[in-house]
Formats: structure tokens, C-alpha cells, sequence
């Protein structure tokens, strides 16, 4: 996880630096099932490769015994156009997504997190919570579903990985008690906690929500924080924890402080004070992949892993 937090450093800095190629996300909507097929080509020059990940997102599927997120990942070797590989881009998504809460969670969060809230309880918030292990020492963790099965299972698996003390709570309000780093992972329309749990000194990774109407975080929160974004264009695009406050007219679109690249980069300054709100929301963005599909297939060449196609 710490080579793929590296890797998402320098992928956010190329991007706010100008050094890669991507587009905003094409979206179609599927009409015989609430779902969503997302398209995100992206290039990255000085890696010498293009990519595209073509991921869907069904939340019925968790009743079916299906994955809510799947997807695939292809790589083109930028000269020539060749395809390099073409991956799993479902666990990719959930590493990629956590290492850019980490990336952010290491310049944002206050140095001494020692407590983590993480809502959901899938694939994404198990890579949260294991991203922000990372960079910080935390701990203890709280965990808060609604469906109480799933949060003693991720209790049980992310204990025994991390070893650290896993909590299930009953409530959004017991989850934030004393919690220095929350991480949203949810399907949620609505906000999952209440602004009034929130203490001054927190940091709070959003991750669920990308489209415009759906958001997970209070618009009160939003507008208490200092607010970072993965990519700007898109935040504006499909951040609807950002959109919704903004059409409230809660604040303006200045009140987004950054691009994480730019913090990478020093060109903007991150926390100020102990006592300052961070906010990291990510819409997820193609770059991402690319970076990620490209370190994974350094990996995979260096450890003679896959197999090779003829096409």
C-alpha cells in the first residue's frame, strides 16, 4: 500500500502540473438496472502509456452475490499503440482509491492520529483503512454499516491484518467519538453522519459518491473544512458533496482550496492548525488507473507474474 500511496503522489502531481492527458469520465446509465458503466481514458507521457479502465457500479448486485464494483484495465504502450496488459481493474480500484485517501491522510491529518471512523464496510473501506495504517499510527478504528454481519466480518479480517483494535458501532454519532480520520465508503444519497459529531481537528476522506445529486457529507461539514480535490474539473463535474452546498449557496466555488497535486507539489499549503477541518473529496480519476495498472505491471514483469496473449 505505501508503493501505491508513492504512486498516487506523483500521479496527482503530474496531473495538477499539467503532465498528463485525461478527460472527465464518460457516464452511461444502465436502464434494466440501477447501475452505472464509467469510461476513463487517461495518459501519462512520462510513463510512455495510455490507459483505460471501463468500471461499472451496481449497488443491487450486494443482494444478487455480486461485486458492486467490477472492471478492467487495459495499458497501450504510448509509442507504438500496442497493448501492454489488460488487467482486473476491481481490486486495482479499491487500491488506487485507498493509496489517494493515504496520499491525502498523510498531508492533511493532524501528526498525532491516533482514531479512525470508517463508514461502509465493502472493498473500498477495507483499502480506507488500510491506506490511513499507513501514514498514521492509529490505533484503534470504529465501523459503521447498517448491516451489522458485514461490519463483525470486516472487524474480524482488518483486525487480524492490521493489528489494531476494530470496533462495530451502533450508531454514525458513536462511530465519529473521538475520531481523528474519518473515511466515507458508502452507497449512500444522503449525508451518513450528522455536522454537529464532527470535531474541530478532523480529517475526513469522502470516496462514495460521483455524481452530482448524491453526496455523503454534510453540507455544514463541507463548508467548515478546508476542501482538497483529487482533480478540480472533475470535482465541479460530479462532486455532489461539493455541488449540493454549492447550489445551497453554503459557499462559492473558491472555497475549494486545492488539487492534492498541488499540495504534493508545495504550490499550496495543506493543514494550518490542529484544529482545522480537512476534507479530501475524491471523485476518482483515470490517472489514478494508470498509475496504478503501470506499477502493477512493473511488479508483474519483475516477479514473472500473468501470462502472455497473442492477439
Amino acid at each position: 500500500m505505501r508503493e501505491a500511496i508513492e504512486a498516487m503522489k506523483e500521479a496527482f502531481r503530474r496531473l495538477s502540473a499539467g503532465g498528463a492527458v485525461m478527460p472527465v469520465r464518460t457516464h452511461i446509465a444502465a436502464e434494466s438496472a440501477p447501475g452505472d458503466a464509467l469510461f476513463m481514458p487517461s495518459y501519462l507521457p512520462a510513463e510512455g502509456k495510455i490507459g483505460v479502465k471501463v468500471v461499472t457500479v451496481y449497488p443491487g448486485n450486494r443482494a444478487l452475490g455480486l461485486p458492486v464494483i467490477q472492471a478492467i484495465v487495459a495499458v497501450l504502450d504510448a509509442a507504438t499503440g500496442s497493448p501492454l496488459a489488460v488487467m482486473d481493474g476491481a481490486m486495482l480500484t479499491a487500491i488506487r482509491t485507498g493509496a489517494a485517501s493515504g496520499a491525502a491522510t498523510d498531508l492533511l491529518a493532524r501528526p498525532d492520529a491516533a482514531t479512525a471512523a470508517i463508514f461502509g464496510s465493502g472493498p473500498q473501506a477495507r483499502t480506507q483503512l488500510e491506506a490511513v495504517c499507513a501514514v498514521r499510527s492509529i490505533r484503534r478504528a470504529r465501523v459503521y454499516d447498517p448491516d451489522a454481519s458485514r461490519v463483525a466480518a470486516f472487524a474480524r479480517e482488518m483486525a487480524g491484518r492490521l493489528g489494531i483494535v476494530i470496533q462495530a458501532a451502533e450508531s454514525p454519532a458513536q462511530a465519529l467519538e473521538g475520531a481523528d480520520v474519518v473515511c466515507t465508503a458508502t452507497t449512500s444519497q444522503v449525508p451518513v453522519f450528522a455536522d454537529s459529531d464532527i470535531a474541530p481537528g478532523t480529517h475526513l476522506n469522502a470516496i462514495g459518491s460521483y455524481k452530482p445529486g448524491v453526496r455523503e457529507i454534510p453540507g455544514e461539514t463541507v463548508r467548515r473544512a478546508r476542501v482538497v480535490v483529487d482533480h478540480l474539473p472533475s470535482a465541479l463535474a460530479e462532486a455532489g458533496d461539493l455541488l449540493i452546498p454549492l447550489r445551497e449557496g453554503l459557499f462559492g466555488q473558491d472555497h475549494i482550496h486545492a488539487e492534492l497535486g498541488q499540495i504534493v507539489a508545495g504550490a499550496r499549503t495543506g493543514r494550518e492548525s490542529p484544529e482545522q477541518i480537512t476534507l479530501f473529496k475524491s471523485v476518482g480519476v483515470a490517472v489514478q488507473d494508470l498509475a496504478a495498472a503501470a506499477l502493477a505491471l512493473a511488479n508483474a514483469e519483475r516477479l514473472g507474474l500473468g501470462a502472455r496473449l497473442s492477439l
